[in-house]
């Protein structure tokens, strides 16, 4: 059984506010530096500014063509560079939604590990989703190998709420947490691996900070856990699933945009799970993960 704990968003936050004075110190950024997998701050092209893999940003002529993908973005009507629109510098726009799809390469960037695989995803992003996105689930990433039924990690827009659900979800390989293969959005929330917000407070005017963080996947007990963070505050938590993924790990990609409209920024991946602290801490650097300084190959 999932154990879900989530709360609308204005109340976790004006709480987490009040609560700021009595919580942990805030992260050394030596320590957030050496958990760093992967920064693509897009400021000087699309490709990752730091990569324990491969840099380049690839194109997919489609998601089930990804062994056809080639280096750089799709054209400019479709992604461009923002040069000043970003909440650092430079931002990735996504203008439509298409068919090509945009990848990184895994498994080093994503800090993947066969057994015990614990990390955490960073980025910004800018829309107004009810008047933005196209009708049908819109993903900013997706995290999978060969299948998307072998082991995922999104975080989605839903497909048919008004207003729109965010949501940021795990699935393990599908027959094991979903084994009587029921539809997902009939599936009771509370049994659903997510943490979703109802009335998320996105807008075209302001950049919100979204950081999920993940642990003990791979653990072969239905002992792991995922966390969704917004602009520094812990939204809410899952945890007791069973977890395992099968992967092939050479054929695991970074997603981005998947019919998604709108704007991404200084998008992050850590090799460990983040705490309340460090969540604060990323969400407060006056220049983004460029503060942490440059990581060590």
């Amino acid at each position: 059984m999932i154990t879900l704990h989530s709360a609308r968003l204005p109340l976790v936050a004006a709480f987490a506010a009040l609560a700021l004075p009595a919580v942990a110190a805030p992260t050394p950024l030596s320590a957030l530096r050496d958990a760093l997998t992967f920064h693509a701050s897009f400021d000087t092209d699309a490709d990752a500014d730091f990569a324990r893999g491969d840099r380049r940003i690839y194109t997919a002529p489609d998601r089930n063509k990804r062994d056809q993908a080639s280096p750089g973005l799709p054209a400019p009507d479709l992604v461009r560079l923002a040069p000043g629109e970003g909440r650092f510098g430079t931002a990735l726009e996504f203008r439509k939604k298409m068919t090509p799809l945009v990848l990184f390469r895994g498994p080093e960037n994503l800090g993947y590990k066969p057994t015990g695989w614990d990390g955490a995803v960073s980025f910004w992003m800018r829309l107004d989703p009810d008047k933005d996105l196209p009708p049908g689930y819109c993903d900013p990433f997706q995290i999978y190998a060969q299948s998307w039924t072998e082991g995922n990690l999104f975080v989605e827009f839903s497909k048919d709420h008004s207003p729109r659900h965010f949501r940021f979800g795990i699935m393990a390989i599908t027959k094991l947490w979903n084994p009587l293969n029921r539809k997902y959005e009939e599936m009771p929330e509370a049994e659903r691996p997510i943490v979703p917000i109802h009335r998320p407070s996105f807008s075209r005017e302001r950049w919100s900070h979204v950081l999920v963080t993940f642990a003990n996947i791979n653990s072969c007990s239905p002992d792991g856990r995922g966390t969704l963070y917004l602009d520094g505050a812990k939204i809410g938590a899952f945890t007791g699933w069973n977890n395992l993924f099968n992967w092939e790990p050479a054929k695991s990609v970074l997603t981005l945009g998947l019919n998604y409209v709108g704007f991404l920024d200084d998008f992050a991946i850590f090799d460990r799970e983040l705490s309340d602290a460090d969540a604060r801490t990323i969400f407060s650097l006056p220049r983004g993960i460029a503060d942490l300084g440059a990581p060590k190959n």
